[in-house]
């Protein structure tokens, strides 16, 4: 969602980036049972589309990982400084659906090798990172050590790190849902960025996006 991208997704970064943000709705923890998951890989439109409806995921939520500041907003992100990333936290059923098969999809819908940003979205908030928590931490290494094979000599410069797990802060009402409520628009965002095409050439038929 970087504000330099093409004239063909503006409209779709103008509904999207209100500079009269409304406060975030606060995180309900997760029901009994569930767990939650903490993926940053760009723009998090595309992150939460691809972990949407899901079987097993009760929510795919957009927010921001990775700072200090407590309640950050968009444009303070976006501006930088910050430490934060655009990031996404799933809440899913363990019982349906592991967290291996989550991180598994997650490589499949970024570009690792890109270290600093995803395609037409560039600068620190739009570097890729799983956050894990310390029970989540060796699963998430084995699914990194598992995607960088299958890119073969394409993974020779795969970078996404995995991180211990930071609170994450999710976006106002406004950044929520935005493939569903507005399709065209991002339909605009997805072609004009380049991001469906460049993940097919790394992952062929197993890219998500």
């Amino acid at each position: 969602m970087s504000l330099r991208i093409l004239p063909l997704i503006a409209v779709a970064l103008t509904a999207a980036c209100s500079p009269a943000e409304a406060p975030a709705a606060p995180l309900e923890p997760p029901p009994p049972g569930y767990q939650t998951a903490i993926f940053a890989g760009g723009c998090f439109w595309t992150e939460e589309k691809a972990f949407d409806g899901l079987p097993g995921v009760r929510s795919a939520v957009s927010g921001f990982v990775g700072g200090m500041r407590p309640n950050p907003t968009y444009e303070q992100v976006v501006r930088g400084g910050t430490g934060y990333r655009e990031a996404v936290q799933v809440t899913f059923d363990p019982a349906v659906v592991s967290y291996r098969t989550l991180v598994d999809r997650y490589w499949r819908t970024i570009d690792p090798t890109d270290q600093t940003g995803q395609v037409c979205d560039q600068g620190p908030s739009y570097v890729t990172a799983v956050y894990a928590t310390e029970a989540q931490t060796a699963t998430a290494q084995a699914s990194r050590t598992a995607a960088q094979a299958a890119l073969g000599a394409k993974g020779s410069s795969f970078t996404t790190p995995v991180y211990p797990a930071m609170r994450f802060w999710p976006a106002a009402a406004e950044h929520q849902d935005f493939a569903r409520r507005h399709p065209a628009q991002y339909e605009a965002y997805r072609i004009g960025c380049g991001r469906s095409a460049r993940l097919r050439i790394l992952w062929g038929a197993a890219a998500v996006g």
